[in-house]
């Protein structure tokens, strides 16, 4: 028996027949038996490889989501931990850290002001706060949707990625749903079960975000790339205040990963900050924007315009390098040289107009463009036919039909 629980192939051929039987109608008593009796522990990696086996075989993301809580009852508790040199749930300050910090106060919440006063009439109004509260989960959600989700699809792991995100759609739903019955003072036998379910759900992701999700990013990313998370995550903010800036120890060296290395940037590659384009798709892609813009630089010469199909106000290819006082009527040219005057004194950042052209209503919005150092480095106009957007009314979900 130990030969074959210490095989890593035969380990997760056991947890794929496990996942499959809970899939079977097996109950959760009788698998957890099976699992006690084949297993000492288990990697939170062999259970993401087991269910990203289940599913390229063909098993439905919903279908895994669904299970998605009876699994973590299956392996909670039998999860191998994994250990490293410095814990970095304890470094204050790496994104680690501050997911769990976060988790503790949304255990708190969740524990000290919703939980007790679920069935007290009168502490409609405390309630009421904590389930706010809680409704911020869904920042933490985005960070890990935005920052941790990227990084395991970049190694490879794509299972937990799109069933984490399902449960947690279902977790902020779940949520606001909640706070409705207790605005519309629903009764206790509708309310209770609605709360306790959306709670429950909400604990649940807390284990796998620390005992499933955490260690198979511990397994992989680079201290860079913890730095990168560490630097985006502050940009999105958190639930908690006060979170440090954390700096690697660069004396440590990662391992190199070598499959994983950018690749060198071609001739005719335009590499930004926050992405890669080639130049056809970053024309293409600026000529599709909904809008026309136009970039005038410090020099007050115009650099740059977009080409798309619907243009507002006509341009050629001719101004391009021309002083942008000469592009405008003589009746409104001093407008635009007192918003760029202003531009470059400080005084504005920004400027908005708005006209009537025949059936169009025109949203003419000035930009002054300026470095990290607060330098000014020219001006961007943005054009945009806004009367189709007025017209707008309701609601259009992403899902709907």
């Amino acid at each position: 028996m130990s030969e074959f629980i210490n095989n890593r192939e035969m380990r997760q051929q056991v947890i794929k027949d496990i996942l499959k039987q809970l899939h079977e109608g097996k109950s959760v008593e009788e698998v957890k038996k099976l699992f006690e009796e084949a297993f000492d522990g288990v990697s939170a990696t062999e259970i993401t490889d087991a269910e990203t086996a289940l599913m390229e075989g063909g098993l439905p993301v919903e279908e895994v989501q669904k299970l998605c809580d009876v699994h973590a009852a299956v392996f909670k508790g039998s999860i191998a931990e994994i250990h490293h040199p410095q814990d970095p749930a304890k470094i204050p300050g790496h994104p680690v850290h501050t997911l769990e910090a976060e988790n503790r106060y949304l255990e708190r919440i969740m524990e000290e002001e919703i939980k007790p006063n679920l069935v007290k009439a009168e502490k409609k109004e405390a309630l009421l706060a904590g389930i706010e509260k809680l409704e911020k989960i869904a920042l933490h959600y985005q960070r890990k949707e935005n920052l941790f989700f990227p990084y395991m699809e970049k190694y490879g792991i794509t299972a937990p990625p799109k069933v984490m995100w399902g449960v947690d759609d279902e977790i902020r739903a779940q949520i606001k749903e909640v706070k409705s019955l207790v605005v519309q003072n629903a009764p206790a036998d509708v309310l209770l079960p609605k709360a306790e379910e959306a709670l429950n759900k909400a604990a649940e992701m807390i284990f796998k975000e620390e005992k499933i999700m955490v260690p198979m990013l511990l397994e992989q990313l680079t201290q860079d790339e913890w730095e990168s998370i560490g630097i985006e995550s502050a940009e999105l903010g958190y639930l908690i205040e006060n979170v440090p800036v954390w700096k690697p120890d660069k004396t440590k060296k990662d391992e190199p990963k070598i499959e994983q290395e950018e690749p060198e940037v071609k001739e005719g590659i335009i590499k930004l900050p926050s992405g890669v384009f080639n130049l056809e798709e970053l024309v293409c892609m600026l000529n599709t924007l909904p809008f026309d813009i136009t970039f005038v630089d410090k020099n007050d010469e115009v650099k740059f315009f977009s080409e798309g199909k619907e243009r507002t106000f006509p341009r050629t290819r001719a101004i391009i390098g021309r002083n942008v006082s000469n592009c405008h009527p003589p009746a409104s040219v001093h407008i635009v040289e007192n918003i760029v005057q202003d531009f470059k004194d400080g005084k504005k950042d920004q400027e908005d107009f708005w006209i009537k052209m025949g059936g169009k209503y025109v949203f003419i919005r000035y930009y002054a463009v300026r470095n990290e150092a607060g330098e000014y480095l020219g001006v961007l106009e943005v054009t945009q036919d806004i009367q189709p957007i007025q017209e707008i009314t309701g609601e259009k979900r992403l899902v709907s039909e």
